[in-house]
């Protein structure tokens, strides 16, 4: 399994039963994964969603081990937010959770 597989089933635990309309991570040199109340799944990039995250493997798998803050990270220019703000905000606190 690539760590880009285990980082998927991180997201889909936490996402699954959690997220209400769509999320997309747009992951920097691996892809998408699409969030719905279905869990994660891999998704094209150009695929729609309620709102968009940009950002590093790194920086996702700081934010989901706590290490780093989401609104630091957007404030910082290392995560980008395409899309409904108070969405963000909600799949910010499921990825901490």
């Amino acid at each position: 399994m690539s760590s880009f597989d285990s980082f998927i089933d991180i997201v889909n635990t936490k996402a699954k039963g959690a997220i209400k309309g769509t999320a997309k991570l747009v992951v920097i040199d691996h892809g998408a994964i699409i969030l719905s109340e279905h869990g994660a799944a891999e998704s094209a990039t150009e695929a729609e969603a309620d709102v968009t995250l940009k950002a590093t493997e790194a920086v996702f798998r700081a934010i989901l081990s706590g290490d780093q803050n989401p609104i630091t990270a957007v404030m910082s220019g290392k995560l980008k937010v395409d899309g409904n703000q108070m969405r963000a905000l909600k799949v910010s606190e499921i990825l901490t959770s």
